[in-house]
């Protein structure tokens, strides 16, 4: 059997073709030739969306629900069993294959891979189809498609690769990071990497073999004609006649000050969306895009002679290799003047329209976090019932996943004081509430350094600013960081920080003894800005004090435990929150999903951080608290939770944890934000240990730390302070290059790891665990155990 695989490019093309092949699926089956529906009606997206990286979500997947990589793998197993069952039962020899979006959406080694590996047990004689325009007839009609779909820049960034070796390169280094909730999709802000025919046949037969690809002319009359079904004959060698096909209805060309309209409106909606405080559904997009609709003449392809003549010697080359593609596909008419944006017309102002449909924005953002809260109340209602009788029996998931020793203890956890449950504490955490108001940074009295966290860092440069604007902006007054081994450009930035008087840094290369955190809080002591505090803070830099009470900050908390000289601010630990790749939106933003805050196994989950006053009372700061008690300064303790209760006695001389006793989150909690993105959890578990990451090492950590059943975005108060300062921040030209830097260095680091098997199998490993919380417990339980 032959299986052709048809991959656009031309959209319009695609579908015209896709039309008549499904009206014509029967009379072709009785041929031999089969046109499946299970990859899909007419456009074969099933087999698109089941073949893509599982980072790389792109709207399709996003709109249709198949953006975790565990159902992204069940709709590729099940699209995999339906056409071996169909290719069994009808045994035909050629197989036809068809949607756009694989040669217009693929653009990864590893996706072609993974298509090849989907399609290669049904067939090795794999054939690749694609139909091409002149690129300068193209380019206006793919932008204009994603200026709909919310495209921000001009077509003068597609002019400007001309001035580029290679368009193929140069496009991809456009495509943005995924993050479908701020609206940044590849496939929509990228520029069309694959109108580089030449490249585009390099790809594909790098992975399907030399002289697989078969690039055909699109011939616009033809294909609206009722002779369509000519080049369908010939383009995938259907012997015989197969009737005509019904003339098509060609859409008009959008003008060329609506597309500049739309363009410059996405450009401002995307950076209220990048705030992170509004959820766009696409529809509502797409009707306000309509809704800026002006006549006039479309964008001319004559205009865009630059990427004619780019293209030119190498669509000449392809002409000569390829016989259904005809030089005159690429003659385009030449124009004296290079393209410009057209005028908007009747002075038009994006912001005044935005202004105009933010009623709508807001309204949908709430019926959209209802809706979200709705579905996660089920959920969280459906896993409750799974998990709450005694005797539950774990999903069928987990049963698949989990060792033994884990399945006995979930056996256990029944009707144990152990099972965890979200039924505790006074603060509802799912109700939106009123953003804080801004506070001002302190002046202090000289002499007095306030409140100060110390810290030590290594390779968190994308994070830190986030990180220091939140805490300035609930009243830390010092910042005291150490760093050893940096390579992202941590100590760079702070180094800028500390030249802008917002921190001091201090180079730990030099550590000794067994741990750099260590040698740093005991250097830390000598410092006059921890001598003179009045509040010591250790936390990590993916760790946020979310004080639940008054306008947010921290004398709100202290104007409750007057009397107190440690906080034991216990961890909330926050999953990945099905988020895969890294990106620059706040973390605060991103992550909302935790554990339940009643679960007292395992030990990392009530792990609590201090905040202490120097009083002279510890002889010594460690990572989770002050240690080594002076006998004549005990009376003077007063240790309280994060309700502000009194556990001094329970943890004056030590521990760590919160116990069922001592748990308290109502007044002030501590958020863990330990793995961030999927992509960042790759980054970081592959810091500082090479290419040795096994299971132990990697997917533990993940087991014990990703926390995903219940939602608590109290934090989010925070929001629009913290964005003001760190917009304060960034106005410094210096600071924000170093932020953008160490976060293209991160990216890179991701995209490196992922072309390293044991940890792209590591990513792939930890995608695929969605398991409730009583189950988590159980598995961590097991490990620590095994441990």
């Amino acid at each position: 059997m032959r299986i052709y695989l048809h991959i656009g490019v031309h959209r319009a093309a695609s579908e015209r073709l896709q039309a008549v092949l499904a009206d014509k699926r029967d009379l072709l089956m009785s041929r031999g030739v089969m046109v499946p529906r299970a990859a899909g009606p007419k456009n074969h997206t099933r087999l698109f969306m089941a073949v893509t990286d599982p980072d790389h979500v792109d709207p399709l997947r996003y709109n249709r629900g198949f953006i975790g990589a565990a159902k992204q793998a069940e709709l590729r197993e099940g699209l995999m069993e339906t056409l071996r069952a169909d290719v069994a039962k009808h045994a035909p020899h050629t197989l036809i294959l068809s949607a756009y979006q694989l040669g217009t959406q693929l653009s990864r080694p590893s996706e072609l891979a993974r298509l090849k590996a989907l399609l290669a047990p049904l067939s090795d004689d794999i054939r690749i189809v694609a139909h091409l325009e002149a690129q300068a007839r193209l380019l206006p009609e793919v932008f204009a498609e994603q200026v709909q779909e919310g495209r921000a820049n001009g077509l003068a960034r597609e002019v400007e690769l001309t001035r580029e070796d290679s368009w193929w390169a140069a496009a991809l280094d456009t495509l943005p990071p995924v993050d479908p909730q701020a609206g940044q999709f590849e496939e929509t802000q990228g520029a069309p990497y694959w109108l580089d025919y030449q490249a585009l046949q390099t790809v594909w037969e790098e992975v399907f073999g030399p002289g697989s690809v078969a690039f055909r002319s699109y011939d616009a009359a033809l294909f609206d004609s009722a002779e369509v079904t000519d080049e369908i004959c010939a383009a995938f060698d259907i012997e015989g006649q197969i009737g005509r096909a019904a003339p098509a209805k060609p859409s008009p060309p959008i003008s060329a000050a609506w597309l500049t309209r739309g363009r410059q409106f996405n450009a401002l909606l995307l950076k209220l969306l990048a705030q992170g405080n509004h959820i766009l559904p696409r529809k509502l997009w797409r009707q306000m895009i309509q809704d800026l609709h002006v006549d006039g003449p479309p964008i001319d392809p004559a205009r865009l002679g630059a990427v004619t003549r780019f293209f030119a010697a190498d669509n000449a080359r392809l002409c000569a290799a390829h016989p259904g593609l005809s030089p005159e596909v690429f003659e385009v008419a030449a124009s004296t003047e290079d393209w410009v944006e057209a005028d908007p017309q009747m002075g038009f102002r994006a912001s005044q329209y935005l202004l105009a449909f933010l009623h709508r924005i807001e309204k949908a953002t709430a019926e959209e976090r209802a809706a979200r809260e709705g579905d996660l109340l089920a959920h969280q209602s459906a896993r409750a019932a799974q998990d709450s009788a005694a005797g539950a029996a774990p999903s069928a998931k987990a049963r698949r996943l989990l060792p033994p020793l884990a399945l006995k203890n979930f056996a256990m956890l029944q009707g144990s004081s152990f099972k965890p449950h979200d039924r505790f504490g006074q603060v509802d955490e799912t109700a939106q509430m009123p953003p804080y108001t801004e506070v001002a940074p302190r002046k202090l009295p000289k002499g007095q350094s306030g409140n100060v966290i110390v810290g030590c860092m290594k390779d968190e440069a994308p994070y830190i600013l986030e990180w220091v604007a939140y805490h300035r902006m609930i009243g830390v007054d010092h910042f005291l960081i150490y760093t050893n081994g940096c390579s992202d450009g941590t100590s760079e930035l702070l180094d800028r920080l500390q030249a802008l008087g917002i921190l001091q840094h201090r180079n730990n290369d030099n550590w000794k003894g067994n741990s750099p955190q260590q040698y740093a809080l005991n250097q830390s002591l000598k410092e006059p800005v921890i001598k003179q505090a009045d509040w010591v803070i250790h936390i990590d830099v993916d760790e946020f004090m979310n004080v639940r009470c008054g306008n947010g900050t921290l004398a709100d908390f202290f104007d409750h435990v007057p009397d107190a000289t440690n906080v034991a601010m216990t961890w909330r630990l926050f999953g990945h929150n099905g988020v895969t790749t890294l990106n620059d939106r706040p973390v605060i933003a991103q992550f909302d999903h935790c554990a339940p805050k009643f679960c007292p196994k395992p030990h990392t989950v009530w792990g609590f951080k201090t905040m202490f006053k120097p009083i002279g009372a510890y002889k010594k700061i460690s990572c989770h608290r002050p240690n080594k008690l002076e006998e004549d300064k005990r009376a003077q303790v007063k240790w309280v939770n994060g309700s502000g209760q009194d556990m001094t006695q329970e943890v004056a001389d030590n521990g760590w944890r919160s116990s069922k006793k001592s748990i308290g989150y109502d007044l002030l909690q501590l958020n863990h934000y330990a793995l961030r993105s999927a992509e960042s959890f790759l980054v970081k578990r592959q810091r500082g240990r090479a290419l040795h990451v096994d299971r132990s090492i990697g997917l533990n950590y993940w087991i014990r730390m990703d926390w995903n059943d219940h939602r608590d975005i109290t934090i989010q108060r925070n929001l629009p302070r913290m964005q003001a300062e760190l917009a304060r921040l960034l106005e410094d030209k210096t600071l924000r290059d170093l932020h953008e830097a160490g976060l293209a260095w991160h990216r890179a680091k991701a995209a490196d790891l992922h072309q390293v098997p044991e940890f792209e199998e590591l990513y792939r490993q930890a995608l695929e665990i969605d398991i409730t919380a009583t189950e988590r417990v159980a598995w961590a339980l097991s490990l620590d155990l095994e441990s």
